[in-house]
């Protein structure tokens, strides 16, 4: 069976080995295989034992001081090699570790041989009206006393006797309700092997199919090579074509602010030299006009004269301040600009973005015949998987095997209702000692009862009553069938404990602490020839470590069959079957990937002599320091608000008249003026600095910055050109490990997921356990044991029961004669 299952595993298991380690290994995404499908088995393998548990604990801890010593592994190993007694001291070791049974069986054979001796000695020396078969008694000043204490301890006991019988009885019921119980539980276990059967193929299928999860995703990186391997190519490459390509479009962007700003020092300087000549001569008419007005008689009155001649002498201030007549033009800079931008730099550059942007779209291309060919590799395994798994005979070997269980559980149930059958003829068989005890008990409790109730201590024992007479009739009726059935009792309780006993300590204890398996696992002991039976069986190679302690264990843990017995052994996983050969020639036929990114041209030879021509446009020799000291000065030599502020101030300090509103006006005017011309002309002067600065700001080592853009074109260009194929061999590279790494995940899997999950051996645990823990330990020795202890203990108090009963019964059956008093020892 164990090599049917080894064949059964080949499927999932040889299928899905590589060996392929790559150098590099990114960290591809995690694949999610989902769970293999397993079924919740039935049967807890474990068993409560409830109240009774209590007298189990009791009878372990008495075989514990009957027999405390460990487990002998070397004397069963010596067994079970039939070599006990070649060593010089085996015999003994073997008497020392039996003592305690030795002992507590020697004793109850001198029982079971000397009470039948004793009862028949009684009985013939009772006939002889001795041993208290003379109907006399001799009164004694104690005889209530002595009557009290034997009726006492004759009810005590009496009451351990009934608890011995009553444990004996719950026992023997116990083991019938678990053999009565024991269908379900043996059902239980088929059915968890049935379904271990049932989902193995189920599991296999599930493991096989999974292989697509991995293939898909190999499919869908490989339909997607462009956003994947191109953009892998294209990001390592961008790091210098980009920021090349972002400079140059810069250096656009530059050129048409250069137009505009060279556009705008145009006007502002035409729109200048326009404004300051017309705001000169208005100027001029109001110092003509103000003088006029000065000159005037009124200005001659004391009160005004002061106030007038201050005004007379500001009126120099009225003139304008910045000259821009003398600034040079910048028309021939301009004209070179503008044939500069007669070129679409702009345009160039983006062309050259798009050309770059293009490169998944270049790789598609370029691979379309390559990966197409990987894709049909990529199918052959999933061919070759499917292929295989058709080739194997799984399913005739799962229908072998379930034909074999389905008959096994035919045979137990069958066999079932006979085990019944024979276990009711156990349990009448044991009812019946049970009863033998019973009876023994009524009598003794009948003659307690009567004869406690009928005694009357006025009454001579000659004139005792019938009742008490009764009583005494009964107890030696008990003594009588307790020299009857004690030697019954005994030996059914001697072959019981030896043999429930050294069940308990030679099989259950060491089945429970594992030294039973150590013993199995001894090297030749079930086969002179092979040094580990188990695997000699399944491998025919008995060198191979594999254990019954083991195997036990992997089961117990619900692993996995294959990891449970060790099958690498019988099958070599990894040089059965792989699919190294696969993923060899996927890597192989992905190095061979060849992509040309030539025809990626980011900037040409026009853009180029563009960017050139722009440098020798001829803005760095513009005069910027004397645009600049102009524009720094003010419009006038004196802000014309406050003057006209100042002017119209100082008229109301005038008599009120026509001087003071003439004053009045010309400040009107003036603020006029300010308004009209000097504001426009300050707006112009304020653009003109803008412009100015950015076209100083430009022209700074603009020969330089342009060389620079070029250089760094012409380095990605050459990157492009010459050294891309480095970047593309790396970042196939990088690509293949990520194809390939989806196969390594999912050869992962499998191999965990056989280990741990398919064929989970618990019912093959579970199966021993019930065997042996529950059924023979739990189930019968547990109850075996409980019975003999029970059973021995109401034997043994038969003894001391015996003596009181055969001293009471004198005190409470009618003498024939009797002594008025006597003060002797009684002899009997």
């Amino acid at each position: 069976m164990a090599v049917e299952l080894c064949l059964l595993l080949l499927l999932f298991c040889g299928s899905t080995i590589s060996e392929v380690q790559p150098i590099y290994k990114p960290p591809p995404g995690t694949l999610d295989f989902g769970f293999v499908p397993s079924k919740t088995y039935d049967t807890g393998a474990y068993h409560e034992p409830g109240s009774i548990g209590i007298l189990f604990k009791i009878v372990h801890a008495f075989l514990y001081l009957v027999q405390p010593n460990s487990f002998p592994q070397d004397l069963i190993r010596k067994v079970a090699q039939q070599q006990l007694g070649k060593t010089q001291g085996d015999y003994q070791k073997a008497i020392y570790y039996e003592i305690g049974f030795i002992v507590s069986a020697a004793l109850g054979l001198l029982f079971i041989l000397l009470l039948p001796l004793v009862g028949l000695c009684f009985c013939m020396c009772r006939c002889c009206d001795n041993c208290g078969g003379e109907m006399h008694q001799r009164q004694k000043k104690n005889a209530d006393c002595q009557r009290s204490c034997f009726a006492t301890f004759l009810f005590v006991a009496s009451l351990i006797i009934s608890v011995g019988v009553l444990c004996a009885y719950a026992a023997n019921q116990h083991l019938t309700n678990q053999v009565r119980g024991a269908k379900k539980l043996v059902n239980s276990n088929f059915k968890d092997l049935k379904i271990f059967l049932n989902d193995t193929p189920a599991q296999i299928d599930y493991l096989v199919n999974q292989y697509n999860t991995a293939k898909d995703k190999a499919l869908s990186d490989l339909n997607n090579v462009g956003p994947v391997l191109g953009t892998r190519v294209q990001e390592q490459l961008g790091k210098e074509v980009r920021p090349a390509l972002d400079a140059a479009l810069t250096m656009a962007g530059a050129i048409r602010e250069t137009k505009e700003a060279l556009e705008n020092v145009s006007v502002s300087v035409e729109v200048l030299q326009e404004g300051t000549e017309r705001l000169h001569a208005n100027l001029t008419d109001v110092k003509t006009h103000l003088s006029n007005t000065l000159n005037d008689s009124a200005c001659n009155a004391a009160q005004a004269a002061s106030t007038c001649n201050i005004i007379r002498n500001s009126l120099s201030q009225l003139n304008v301040n910045a000259n821009f007549s003398g600034l040079p033009g910048v028309s021939s800079q301009l004209a070179k600009v503008n044939d500069v931008l007669k070129i679409d730099l702009s345009s160039l550059v983006q062309k050259g973005y798009a050309a770059f942007n293009d490169t998944p779209d270049l790789v598609v291309n370029q691979t379309r015949n390559i990966l197409s060919d990987i894709k049909s590799v990529l199918e052959s395994i999933g061919s070759n998987i499917t292929t295989f798994t058709k080739a194997l005979p799984v399913q005739k070997i799962l229908d072998d095997l379930m034909v074999y269980l389905t008959q096994s559980e035919a045979y137990v149930q069958d066999y079932f209702p006979l085990v019944e059958q024979y276990d009711f003829y156990r349990w009448l068989g044991c009812l019946i000692l049970c009863c033998m005890v019973v009876l023994i008990l009524v009598f003794y409790y009948l003659g307690l009862l009567c004869g406690t109730c009928g005694y009357d201590k006025h009454a001579s024992p000659t004139t005792r009553g019938c009742i008490s007479n009764t009583g005494g009739n009964f107890l030696m009726a008990g003594v009588g069938f307790s020299f009857l059935f004690s030697w019954v009792l005994m030996t059914v309780v001697v072959l019981t404990f030896v043999t429930g006993g050294n069940v308990e300590k030679l099989v259950c204890e060491p089945f429970e602490d594992k030294n039973l398996f150590k013993v199995l696992d001894t090297p030749y002991l079930l086969n002179q020839q092979w040094k580990n039976y188990l695997a000699g069986i399944l491998f025919k190679n008995p060198n191979v470590n594999l254990t019954f302690e083991k195997v036990y264990s992997d089961c117990k843990e619900n692993k996995g069959i294959y990891t449970s017995l060790h099958l690498e052994y019988l099958f070599n996983i990894n040089e059965f079957l792989n699919i190294s050969m696969y993923t060899e020639d996927v890597a192989l036929k992905i190095e061979h990937i060849q992509i040309n990114l030539s025809k990626i041209i980011l900037l040409d030879e026009i853009g180029k002599e563009n960017l050139l021509n722009f440098s020798s446009s001829g803005i760095d020799g513009i005069d910027f320091s004397a645009y600049l000291t102009e524009i720094n000065k003010s419009v006038t030599k004196v802000d014309l608000l406050s003057f006209a502020n100042d002017l119209e101030a100082r008229a109301d300090q005038l008599p009120k008249g026509a001087l003071e509103n003439a004053l009045k006006g010309h400040a009107n005017s003036i603020r006029m003026i300010h308004n009209q011309q000097v504001v426009p002309l300050e707006q112009a002067m304020s653009t003109l600095n803008q412009s100015i600065r950015l076209l100083k700001k430009t022209s700074s080592e603009l020969m330089v910055k342009v060389k620079n853009v070029i250089s760094a074109v012409n380095a990605a260009q050459f990157l492009i050109n010459n050294n891309a194929s480095q970047v593309i061999v790396q970042e196939t590279k990088k690509y293949m490990d990520t194809i390939v790494g989806y196969f390594e995940q999912y050869t992962e899997w499998v191999k965990e997921s056989i280990a741990m999950e398919v064929a989970a051996c618990k019912p093959i645990a579970n199966v021993i356990d019930t065997a042996v823990d529950i059924f023979l330990c739990s189930y019968i020795t547990d109850s075996v044991n409980t019975f003999w202890f029970g059973l021995g203990g109401s034997s043994m108090f038969l003894i001391p029961a015996i003596i009181f009963a055969v001293k009471l019964s004198k005190y409470y059956r009618r003498m024939d004669t009797e002594d008025v008093y006597d003060d002797s020892v009684e002899q009997w």
